[in-house]
């Protein structure tokens, strides 16, 4: 199976977003991934419900919502009547997990988990056979462009064992730092869609950028 690509719109250019959602319409991508944060949970103000609403009148792609906020049950159903077809919440925010992934499903949206890198894959066991995607960070959340971090390898091993083991149909989705020389071996751990911000929107070419990744 190829891999996926979420290319990350937090790193597009704000003032000309329609053409650049457009230009991902015309590229191989997967998704739009869709970060949402609060500076609550995160150290960082993205964007909110309007400006996903926005991007999904011109989006022909299904849109990948990760909500990096407190109290992420708070906002379910608007990020899903705002177009979310996956709504990804913080394990560390959700003090009743099975609950939330309940919600998201009812709505009509893929249940996604997000797991910050200092978050043990161990936490899902119990939950992992409800969860249509599993986000690993690979870097710290909340600014785009970091480095990423080498355990994140070792994670996807470990997630992938969990998956199996529990007979589950689980994507294993990776978040940041991810680029041509390390998507290789992120595949090969296990990864099934790697969300890419600013190494394609920093690209000279983000389409041939996002095609190349597609391609390993």
């Amino acid at each position: 199976m190829s891999i996926q690509v979420a290319p990350s719109i937090l790193a597009a250019d704000f003032a000309n977003l329609q053409s650049e959602v457009e230009m991902l319409n015309r590229s191989e991508a997967d998704y739009i991934h869709v970060d949402i944060m609060d500076g609550v949970f995160v150290p960082n103000i993205s964007f909110g419900i309007p400006v996903t609403e926005a991007i999904y009148r011109h989006s022909k792609k299904p849109l990948d919502v990760h909500l990096m906020v407190v109290n992420p049950d708070l906002y379910l159903e608007a990020f899903r009547n705002a177009g979310a077809s996956v709504i990804s919440v913080h394990l560390e925010a959700c003090s009743h997990l099975h609950r939330s992934l309940q919600t998201i499903r009812s709505l009509g949206a893929k249940t996604g988990v997000t797991l910050n890198p200092h978050t043990p894959v161990s936490g899902l066991g119990d939950i992992i056979q409800d969860i249509d995607i599993v986000c690993l960070m690979s870097v710290n959340p909340g600014f785009g462009g970091q480095k990423f971090i080498e355990n994140t390898y070792h994670k996807i091993a470990r997630l992938k064992d969990l998956i199996l083991s529990k007979g589950s149909k689980t994507l294993i989705e990776v978040d940041g730092g991810v680029n041509l020389e390390n998507a290789p071996r992120l595949k090969e751990m296990g990864a099934d869609i790697l969300v890419a911000g600013s190494f394609v929107f920093n690209s000279m070419d983000p389409v041939k950028t996002i095609a190349d990744l597609k391609a390993i």
